[in-house]
């Protein structure tokens, strides 16, 4: 790999770390380990070709460009932390992750429902997500902040939400929204 690629990878997992709170390779590498996959088999699942998923992982495509495939993403980490935490078996996890492939994703921010873990509290992070997904399919993070930057002046709030979920990382997302639900 030349110094050029080595560059555009970079940059590459830098937005991968904005977009979607860190490098798509770490993520889905963790994805892979947690439900015992392996990438033919998540690439399946999120409704990926093999050769797109490889891309993704290593830094030569920085975007999922679908969104159905974020909200799946989503919900595959969803799925990981609950199989961790004993919730769900894993030939529940099996069943569920063939649930995963046919969902279509549909509206990002649905009903409240499904922001509500087998447990009854609600998944901040899920919501989180959800908001950050929805921002991100319609824009990238640089015209994000371009428009908070635009509306900085006259609605300071506004601006701030558009940097903190459109642009920043998840774990400052969280803090937002809990310090906002009071």
């Amino acid at each position: 790999m030349d110094a050029a690629q080595q560059e555009a990878t970079a940059r590459a997992r830098e937005l991968q770390r904005n977009w979607y709170g860190e490098p798509l390779g770490a993520l889905f590498r963790r994805l892979i380990d947690d439900l015992g996959l392996n990438q033919a088999r998540l690439a399946g699942v999120l409704g990926l070709s093999a050769p797109m998923l490889s891309q993704l992982m290593s830094g030569q495509r920085a975007k999922i460009g679908n969104p159905a495939v974020v909200q799946r993403v989503q919900a595959l980490q969803e799925l990981a932390g609950q199989v961790a935490d004993g919730s769900v078996s894993a030939a529940e996890a099996t069943d569920r992750m063939d649930e995963i492939k046919k969902t279509a994703g549909g509206s990002v921010l649905s009903n409240t429902a499904q922001t509500v873990s087998s447990t009854g509290s609600t998944t901040v992070r899920r919501v989180v997500r959800e908001i950050q997904s929805l921002l991100r399919s319609v824009s990238d993070a640089g015209e994000i902040i371009d428009a908070a930057n635009a509306l900085a002046p006259t609605h300071p709030e506004l601006a701030e939400f558009l940097r903190v979920y459109g642009a920043g990382r998840t774990g400052d997302a969280v803090a937002h929204y809990e310090a906002h639900q009071s």
